[in-house]
């Protein structure tokens, strides 16, 4: 009796995610964020750097043909100590990943632009490296205003396939995201992120 009793509270306990899941290492980490006005001086472009692993699992996922989406995503917030934050700015970039056979190489897809690449590593280190990225114009600013930039890039698994987004819930493999990377940002200079 007792022992069915800790089997029963043991799977709920896991069910209610109370036990600690195995942690994974692989993690996307942002190790570069710089925010430079434009040549015309129109606007504000994003460049960063990312270290992305990609888990075997998913690597074995792409190569038996499976797409995978990525999310860039950055916002501009303007603090205010009497109500929420207010989001000034915000623009996300989706890349979508996938193999294919016939050719041998990998496609990155980043809106209508594409990019065939001969190994993995090379189309994710693509996916790492984001340059000149216009995510505001000069006009969306106040001179001289405070903000907070943020960003983070994520796998979308809202993207995948039914039966992989199931898995996702439950698998670590399948949830690689950063962390927002939050930096304080004048418009008047460019600020780059320690």
């Amino acid at each position: 009796m007792i022992f069915r009793l800790a089997q029963a509270l043991a799977l709920v306990a896991v069910l209610l995610g109370g036990m600690p899941a195995a942690q994974s290492s692989e993690v996307i980490e942002v190790t570069s964020v710089r925010l430079e006005p434009t040549v015309e001086g129109d606007a504000w472009q994003l460049s960063a750097d990312f270290a992305v692993p990609l888990p075997a699992r998913l690597e074995d996922s792409v190569q038996r043909g499976l797409a995978l989406y990525f999310v860039a995503e950055f916002q501009l917030v303007k603090p205010r100590w009497y109500w929420w934050d207010e989001r000034t700015v915000s623009a996300s970039r989706t890349y979508r990943l996938s193999y294919h056979p016939l050719t041998s190489q990998y496609r990155l897809v980043i809106g209508s632009y594409q990019i065939q690449f001969p190994t993995l590593d090379e189309a994710v280190r693509s996916i790492s490296l984001i340059r000149g990225w216009r995510v505001m114009e000069v006009e969306d600013l106040k001179p001289n205003a405070n903000y907070e930039a943020q960003l983070r890039l994520r796998l979308d698994t809202s993207q995948l396939p039914k039966p992989f987004q199931i898995t996702a819930l439950t698998n670590r493999d399948w949830n690689l995201q950063t962390e927002w990377k939050r930096f304080p940002f004048i418009a008047e200079t460019s600020k780059t992120a320690p």
